[in-house]
């Protein structure tokens, strides 16, 4: 893949090595010195990081024409980086989730947090899914699926580079078949219960195992109760709540394929007739009950993300007041209200002060008992604290 001696070099201004000496691991195009040399770099490659006084810093991946010039790979300026180093920190990063679960179901490469700037990998059993969200880790993609193959060997593999970051490095969304065959929904669990998620077809890489322990947080919460989960997608909370014993649980999506898969996943943990799948619009049908003057005991509304960038801030940001305010006027008093954020353009205290809007818009209160991000599956890289995209604000409510 490279031969170090002979790597590009990258020399950044006087000055700007600091925040990169101190950990961080991205480089901005601002801090590079952009001379004709490094503006004819190849998108994609290894470069070796100086810094102005030619102190080196590492080896990094670089993109020339991108905000993010740089993504550190390694603080070792004379390694290697080949389909050896890839099986290296995709063994770690395995040894890590083995610690943590005792099934093979979860996210397996969480990119920066685990060495692998970019790089998504996420593990349903024997099947795995691959986003390559830079230049570098599209460009060796190979080197990648042949280093899954050293560690893991699974039967299929599928490629979902769909994410909107990889228009920002200039590169094609697509979703394929790299390897294996993948016939129709597969199965996982989580939480000990069965569901089933479509890692070709569905959002994101087919199931969000972020909101794992959240789920089980709610769910613990739901027994004996009404359950209505929003935004349900292939009903991780809903049937969650089902199987800890919720009376009833609706899952409400506009996916007709989602609410089939969370039906299936009833069906298997043996809820199903607690269960039921409504196909609606969220917001509609959130307005359409509270207008009802329905009430539930269990409300979840867990949306896509509403700020896919800066400029939509202000606009995403009255969409969770909104939210909140119509899923607390149907969520009982004593009952619990989740409201969840996956935009990681939100931080978690404008998060929490939509929230709050939306409660006194409408006119309920109530404490909050528990405020929390992904799972342990979806590390944080300790300087990179805007990776820490997921919020989920759990409240019981007067």
């Amino acid at each position: 893949m490279t031969d170090t001696p002979r790597l590009p070099v990258i020399r950044l201004h006087p000055g700007r090595h600091k925040r990169i000496g101190l950990g961080h691991p991205w480089v901005y195009s601002n801090e590079v010195q952009m001379d004709a040399p490094a503006k004819a770099i190849p998108p994609g490659s290894v470069v070796r990081l100086l810094d102005a006084g030619g102190t080196a810093l590492g080896l990094a991946t670089f993109n020339p024409h991108t905000l993010i010039a740089a993504r550190v790979l390694t603080r070792d300026p004379g390694a290697t980086i080949d389909s050896a180093f890839l099986a290296g920190r995709i063994r770690s990063a395995l040894a890590l989730r083995s610690r943590l679960y005792d099934r093979p179901f979860y996210r397996l490469v969480h990119a920066e947090a685990d060495g692998l700037p970019a790089l998504i990998v996420d593990r349903y059993g024997d099947v795995v899914t691959v986003q390559a969200n830079s230049v570098f880790m599209d460009r060796h993609l190979p080197d990648v699926l042949a280093a899954l193959d050293d560690v893991l060997d699974p039967a299929a593999v599928i490629l979902r580079n769909d994410s909107t970051q990889r228009a920002m490095e200039g590169l094609p969304e697509e979703s394929r078949l790299a390897k294996g065959a993948v016939d129709g929904p597969i199965r996982l669990e989580e939480n000990g219960a069965a569901f089933f998620a479509d890692p070709l077809g569905g959002q994101k890489t087919g199931w969000f195992y972020d909101q794992r322990d959240n789920r089980a947080f709610v769910a613990s919460l739901a027994r004996g109760g009404r359950v209505i989960d929003f935004f349900s997608y292939n009903g991780g909370f809903a049937v969650t709540c089902a199987v800890s014993g919720a009376a009833s649980v609706i899952a409400v999506d506009r996916s007709q394929p989602a609410l089939d898969n969370a039906a299936r996943a009833a069906e298997a943990n043996g809820v199903a007739g607690a269960f039921e799948a409504r196909r609606a619009d969220a917001f509609n049908e959130l307005d359409r009950l509270a207008n009802a003057g329905e009430t539930f005991d269990v409300v979840i509304a867990d949306p896509p993300a509403f700020v896919k960038s800066k400029k939509d801030l202000a606009v995403g940001c009255r969409a969770y007041r909104k939210m909140t305010r119509l899923a607390a006027r149907i969520t009982a008093p004593g009952g619990i209200l989740l409201a969840g954020s996956c935009s990681h353009n939100v931080d978690p205290p404008t998060f929490a002060e939509q929230v709050a809007r939306g409660l006194v818009d409408a006119g309920r209160s109530g404490r909050i008992l528990r405020f929390a991000g992904a799972g342990p599956d979806h590390p944080v890289h300790p300087h990179l604290p805007e990776s820490a995209y997921l919020k989920a604000m759990v409240l019981q409510l007067d």
